[in-house]
C-alpha cells in the first residue's frame, strides 16, 4: 500500500525546496565570485569552514533550548528568517573579507534552525516510516538545489557571466517564500513521559548514539565544502555554465533517490544503508581524483548524489532510531548536526591547504581515505 506523507512534512519539505534554491543559485557560484576578487584556494577554505562551523557551534543550544521551550516551530521560522536577512547584504560584497562576514551570519540561521527543524520532522514519523519521510524531505531540498543552480544559469546567460551581483539579488525571491511558508506548519505537541525520563539528562543519550556521532564525525573529516569540486572542474577546462548544469545533474540523481532509499533503509536498516553511502563515496571521490579528463566528470557528479540520497536521510532518521525519547531529540539533533558541521573548518581547511599547496587531487585522495576507515567503523554500531 502507498504510504501517505505527513502535510506538515511536505511543507516543510518545500520550505527546504525554496530555501535551498536560494542557496544553490548562491553557492555553486560563489567560489568563482571568490576567485574573480582576488581569492585563493586556502582563503575559500577557510571561508567555509568557518560558515560551517559558525552553524555547528549553535546547534547544540538550540536544538536544547526547542527541547526545553517545546516549540520547534519558533525556532526553524527564526532560522530561515535570519538566512534571507544575511543574504540581502551579499550583493553588495566586494571583497573576500566580506563575503566571509556574510556568509557566517547566513549560517547563523541554518544553526539556529536546524536541529528544531528535524526534530519536528522527527515528531511525525514512526519507526516503519522514518526512512521515507526524511528521504522525502531531502528529495525536495535536493530538487531545490536542481532548482537553483539552473536559476542561476538562467540569470548568467541573460544577465553575462559574470553578473555575480545580479545572480546574488534573485537569489533573495525563494529565500523570502520559504520564511513566509514556515508559518504553515502546524507543531505536533509532545509526548508526555515517565516522571523518571524527564529527570534525566537530555545528554544522555546512550553509548550506542555517541559512537555513532564519533564515526559520522571522523567521515566527515573527509568530507570537504563541495566548491573544491567545482573549482576542480574549473582546473580542468569547464566554463562556468556547464559546472552549474553538472551540479544540477548530481542533484536531480540525489533527489530521484531519495525517497526509494529512504524507503529500502525502513526495510533492510539504517546502518547498511548508510555503510552503502560511505563506499560509494569514496570511490566517487577517488574517481575525482583520478580523472583527467572533463568528460569523465558527467558520470562522477551524479555518482556523488548516489552516495547523498544512500546516507543523507538515513543518517537523519538513524538519530531518532538510536534516541526514543521525543523530549531529547531536539538536542540528540543538535549534537548530530553539531558533529557533522564542526569538522566543516577543519575539513575545508585541509582541503584548502591540500589544493592549493600540494595538488588539486589531494583533497579527495584524502576524502577517499577518511570514507574506507569510517565504513569500517560503522560496522560497530
Amino acid at each position: 500500500m502507498r504510504k501517505k506523507i505527513n502535510k506538515n512534512v511536505a511543507i516543510l519539505g518545500f520550505v527546504s525546496f525554496l530555501n535551498d534554491a536560494s542557496s544553490e543559485m548562491i553557492v555553486r557560484v560563489l567560489p568563482l565570485f571568490l576567485e574573480s576578487i582576488g581569492a585563493g584556494g586556502a582563503f575559500i577554505g577557510v571561508i567555509e569552514g568557518i560558515a560551517g562551523s559558525t552553524a555547528s557551534l549553535l546547534k547544540i543550544f538550540f536544538g536544547y533550548f526547542s527541547d526545553k521551550l517545546k516549540n520547534r516551530k519558533f525556532f526553524a521560522f527564526l532560522g530561515y528568517a535570519e538566512s534571507t536577512a544575511a543574504k540581502c547584504f551579499l550583493p553588495f560584497v566586494r571583497t573576500p573579507i566580506g563575503v566571509l562576514w556574510v556568509r557566517s551570519f547566513e549560517r547563523v540561521g541554518k544553526g539556529i534552525r536546524t536541529a528544531p527543524r528535524d526534530a519536528l520532522i522527527s515528531s511525525y514519523t514512526t519507526k516503519k516510516n522514518r526512512g521515507l519521510y526524511f528521504g522525502f524531505h531531502r528529495a525536495l531540498d535536493t530538487f531545490g538545489a536542481v532548482a537553483g543552480p539552473l536559476l542561476g544559469m538562467w540569470v548568467l546567460h541573460k544577465f553575462g557571466a559574470t553578473q555575480y551581483s545580479t545572480l546574488f539579488k534573485f537569489a533573495l525571491i525563494p529565500a523570502i517564500l520559504a520564511v513566509i511558508l514556515v508559518l504553515f506548519v502546524k507543531e505536533k505537541k509532545f509526548k508526555e513521559t515517565i516522571k523518571k525520563e524527564r529527570q534525566k539528562s537530555k545528554f544522555k543519550l546512550g553509548r550506542k548514539f555517541y559512537y555513532y556521532i564519533f564515526v559520522v564525525t571522523l567521515f566527515t573529516i573527509g568530507n570537504s565544502s563541495d566548491a573544491f569540486i567545482t573549482m576542480y572542474a574549473g582546473t580542468l577546462g569547464m566554463l562556468s555554465i556547464t559546472i552549474l548544469s553538472l551540479w544540477a545533474i548530481h542533484n536531480i540523481t540525489y533527489g530521484l533517490l531519495s525517497v526509494p532509499f529512504g524507503a529500502l533503509s525502513d526495510k533492510i536498516g539504517r546502518k547498511p544503508t548508510i555503510i552503502i553511502g560511505y563506499a560509494i563515496y569514496g570511490l566517487s571521490y577517488l574517481g575525482f581524483a583520478l580523472t583527467k579528463s572533463a568528460n569523465f566528470l558527467y558520470f562522477l557528479f551524479p555518482l556523488y548524489g548516489v552516495y547523498y540520497a544512500f546516507a543523507e536521510g538515513a543518517q537523519k532518521a538513524f538519530v531518532s532510531d538510536l534516541v526514543e525519547r521525543e523530549d531529547a531529540r531536539g538536542t540528540a539533533y543538535g549534537i548530530y548536526n553539531f558533529g557533522v558541521g564542526i569538522m566543516a573548518f577543519p575539513a575545508s581547511l585541509i582541503a584548502g591547504i591540500l589544493y592549493q599547496y600540494v595538488s588539486p587531487r589531494m583533497p579527495f585522495y584524502f576524502g577517499g581515505l577518511m570514507a574506507t576507515v569510517s565504513t569500517i567503523l560503522m560496522l560497530f554500531v
